[in-house]
């Protein structure tokens, strides 16, 4: 599920820039098991997002810096951006609520890492990229 980055170079804030300018430009929190628009205040079930990209990254100086970007569309046509941490560190709530989303990648970087599951590191899934 993993993607190569929109925008080019592979800092967070350089990402999370080009989600911005492609209208993803909500900021996303997760709050119990719901996600949570914190600019927009609205609250929204995993049943009623989908995921349409995700980007990880590793730290320059630290392997185990990692975090993974959400591009997240609402069926109520909202888009925002979902960060957390990943690996050991990422939040458990996060997770949750990402494994219960719809999960439409649009950019799957190749066939192994379609199938990879960003969240533990192993097999997922195969899913549709949208067309």
């Amino acid at each position: 599920m993993a993607a190569s980055t929109p925008a080019g170079e592979g800092s967070l804030s350089n990402v999370i820039a080009a989600f911005d300018e492609q209208g993803f430009t909500e900021h996303f929190a997760v709050r119990g098991d719901e996600l949570v628009g914190l600019d927009g205040g609205a609250h929204f079930d995993a049943s009623e997002v989908i995921i349409r990209r995700v980007e990880r990254f590793e730290g320059a100086s630290d392997p185990d810096d990692m975090s993974v970007v959400y591009a997240i569309e609402t069926r109520s046509g909202v888009r925002g951006t979902l960060t957390d941490a990943f690996g050991v560190y990422s939040s458990p709530a996060v997770s949750d609520f990402v494994s219960k989303a719809e999960s439409r990648v649009e950019n799957p970087q190749s066939d192994a890492t379609a199938r990879m599951d960003p969240l533990r590191g192993s097999e997922a899934p195969r899913e549709t990229p949208v067309k």
